[in-house]
């Protein structure tokens, strides 16, 4: 007899080539900008914002290479897949700070080809061709919260 993998509900409905692509940002975030993923996300199918905390504001060069570089990771057209493993198995593997006190022992694993992982109830495409051409509309700083904000779309 199989086991029914049994999760937290979801609260919304993401569009997913939106969330996708979220996935793909935070990791060219940490990446490009050796900072962690985003500290506040507001993901919507016309347009989207992610918040990050850096040490400083990143130069306009910096935000061309980053919106060139989540480009070059859809045009690869990577595969999305789940994986599921207990709390016990994530631990070390991955930050648990996010998960709610009353999450289900069993977490899902989404992966980015082999560009991203991270735990994950959200909606996905299959394959990155799905998503569209990232664009980001603008983005500013607070230096005081020394945090950087990029509001995109998908194109």
């Amino acid at each position: 007899m199989e086991q029914q993998i049994q999760l937290n509900n979801h609260n919304k409905q993401e569009y997913p080539p939106m969330h996708t692509c979220e996935h793909i940002i935070n990791q060219t975030m940490i990446r490009l900008f050796n900072c962690g993923r985003s500290i506040s996300a507001h993901i919507e199918r016309k347009k989207s914002k992610l918040d990050y905390r850096l040490g400083a504001c990143p130069s306009e060069e910096e935000v061309k290479k980053l919106e060139e570089a989540v480009n070059e990771v859809i045009a690869q057209h990577l595969l999305v897949t789940t994986e599921f493993i207990s709390q016990e198995e994530a631990k070390g593997r991955f930050d648990l700070e996010r998960l709610p006190e009353d999450a289900s022992e069993t977490v899902r694993v989404v992966k980015v080809g082999d560009y991203d992982q991270c735990l994950c109830i959200g909606t996905h495409v299959e394959n990155t061709s799905e998503i569209g051409t990232f664009k980001i509309i603008s983005h500013d700083w607070d230096d005081e919260a020394k945090r950087w904000r990029i509001r995109f779309k998908l194109v």
